[in-house]
């Protein structure tokens, strides 16, 4: 599995946030190196003093999450000192020496690359069609210079407003300024609250922009971006490419909103009544023969919970005639959307020896309550007897698109029992999904963690089943993504942590008898022992040979979709991960604890 940072908007530089991606791959436990240990005695000691203290005053070193808002991909961080943009609003790459030791240090740590939002708001700003791609040249080639790897985001929504967000960049002024005469471009609530963070899905055919439609302006940013990258691309800098499909870059509805009052656990709101999605929805009713049918008036506001609502309720609109056809209109129009504009993806990268992604957000509030209801506002149709994740694997299967998740590190037992989560469940159903359509599964983090605990469930998710020395796991994550760099990150002991994580995200199976290892992918390795676990430029190493990017495939008919809607049990998971990350203080305090216990 590869690692790659991320940067995405609200984090460390302000305008950018950077998360580390890791690919997986296996590993023989024989050779795992021994990790953080102890200097010398006078060192266990000071630790031993230190836990003692942290026993006594019941305090932690490590962020309580659950006194944070779980808003899905919404991310939060502890408190960290102020950092410049990388990129300004003003299309200026700052703090350049800073950017290149950090990166270096990553690049020591065993990180492999970067993954930088490129933001819309910022390369078009100026006017329609009027591209300035060269700060994002200059930063490219830093991490071109640092001996990484890159993947683009192609970020087409607005950053501030969401949980984490520290900065604002909105979309460009010359849109907004067309939403001051169109309000209903913007996504809209029942009570009429437009939402500026992405376009509605609406407009993708409507010629509103100086004669262009909303898909339209997302593809010819997208040639540009090749256009003006394309010696990045063909150098092997540029790896993957993900497509902002929504607000936060998912594929999504802006269904739980700060900026609209929204927060954690509130079921949110349907985000459909712009004049153009409401004449859709009337045309598809009255098609349906049911002309009288009109979209929700009883799902109830952002903080509402899912019995509070006539919508939501036991037997709730949700389970009617009326509520199912809605429900399935107000998904499949995010399918469709999200399918077209990855079409214009792939026309564009088209050739390109690069991989396309997509993200789908973690909505793991109410989602043991029978109604699932923040995922249905969200525009997932996720129940009991329908699997609203799968039909989205299988469209992104068409265009060979990798399916990003998010909430690997949460786990059930750290949520509020009032909301009702399961995240970890909802990891093992998405997953479980998108392997059985046969698509590439990555995910990552959706709060800041520096602990082993955190660490610990992503490995797991990352290999549910385990380590293998015969070959590659049945099921394993093709990346995941750890959220985020920052000065907090880079402290002595999270560090240290961290790097512990990288390696055993990082690990190989290796053979005692054999040169060669898994499906002649590591041909020509001769048989060493990974102790080190040094950084592989070669992505053939982590099993990932990427080829010319292929046509899409021909569009899905409807049936198809809906045969991908049938619940199927999630794949065995283990308990805990075979490749944990042991946290010295946390393994040390817990024998300290259990010596105490003996002599009461």
């Amino acid at each position: 599995m590869t690692s790659i940072i991320r940067s995405t908007q609200g984090g460390c530089w302000g305008s950018d946030r950077l998360r580390l991606r890791l690919y997986g791959s296996v590993f023989d436990p024989a050779v795992m190196p021994l990790i953080d240990r102890v200097e010398s005695l006078q060192g266990v000691i000071r630790k031993v003093k230190r836990i003692e203290a942290m026993g006594q005053t019941g305090r932690s070193n490590y962020v309580d999450v659950t006194k944070f808002p779980k808003a899905g991909t919404s991310k939060l961080s502890t408190d960290e000192m102020p950092e410049l943009g990388v990129i300004s609003n003003d299309n200026v790459f700052e703090d350049q020496p800073k950017m290149e030791k950090q990166l270096k240090e990553l690049r020591a740590a065993g990180v492999d690359g970067v993954m930088v939002d490129v933001w819309w708001g910022i390369v078009e700003s100026k006017g329609p069609k009027q591209y300035d791609w060269s700060a994002y040249r200059s930063l490219f080639a830093l991490v071109q210079e640092c001996g990484l790897k890159l993947q683009a985001i192609m970020s087409f929504h607005r950053c501030g407003g969401n949980v984490g967000d520290e900065v604002t960049i909105p979309l460009p002024q010359w849109v907004l300024d067309i939403g001051e005469t169109d309000p209903d471009i913007f996504y809209t609530n029942r009570k009429g609250n437009r939402n500026k963070e992405y376009l509605t899905i609406g407009v993708d055919n409507q010629p509103l922009f100086d004669g262009r439609t909303a898909v339209q302006l997302y593809s010819d940013y997208m040639k540009s971006f090749r256009e003006n990258m394309s010696d990045f691309i063909e150098a092997g800098l540029i790896i993957d490419i993900e497509v902002g499909l929504g607000p936060a870059g998912e594929l999504r509805y802006p269904s739980y909103t700060g900026t609209q009052g929204w927060v954690f656990p509130g079921i949110g709101e349907f985000q459909c009544y712009d004049k153009y999605l409401e004449a859709e929805f009337k045309e598809a009713a009255t098609g349906a023969g049911h002309p009288e049918w009109g979209l929700p008036d009883n799902a109830g506001e952002y903080n509402d919970t899912p019995g509070s609502t006539e919508f939501f309720g036991l037997n709730g609109t949700y389970m009617t005639e009326k509520g199912k056809f809605f429900l399935t209109w107000y998904s499949n129009k995010l399918i469709n959307h999200g399918d077209e504009i990855l079409d214009e993806a792939n026309r564009a990268f088209l050739g390109c020896k690069v991989k396309l992604a997509a993200k789908v957000a973690g909505i793991h509030w109410w989602y043991k309550s029978p109604s699932h209801a923040a995922e249905l506002t969200s525009g997932y149709y996720n129940l009991k007897d329908r699997d609203g994740y799968r039909p989205i694997a299988r469209m992104l299967s068409r265009h060979y698109a990798i399916f990003n998740f998010t909430c690997l590190e949460m786990r059930d037992s750290e949520q509020r029992a009032d909301a009702k989560c399961g995240p970890q469940e909802l990891v093992q159903q998405v997953l479980s999904g998108g392997w059985r359509e046969e698509v590439e599964v990555a995910g990552e983090n959706a709060l800041s963690r520096y602990d082993s605990n955190g660490y610990n469930q992503m490995l797991l998710n990352a290999r549910p089943s385990g380590i293998s020395r015969e070959g590659l796991p049945k099921q394993i994550m093709y990346g995941v993504t750890y959220l985020r760099l920052s000065d907090e990150l880079l402290k002595d002991k999270n560090f240290k942590i961290f790097k512990t994580f990288v390696k055993k995200m990082h690990a190989h199976q290796v053979s005692k008898h054999l040169h060669t290892c898994i499906d002649n992918t590591l041909e020509g390795i001769k048989l060493v022992f990974f102790l080190s676990q040094d950084y592989c430029a070669d992505l053939g190493m982590y099993n990932h040979q990427i080829g010319p990017l292929e046509r899409s495939k021909p569009k899905l008919v409807m049936e198809d979709l809906l045969e991908a809607t049938k619940p199927m049990e999630p794949f065995p998971w283990g308990e805990e991960t075979d490749m944990k990350v042991d946290d010295f203080d946390g393994v040390l305090a817990n024998l300290i604890r259990k010596l105490f216990s003996l002599f009461k």
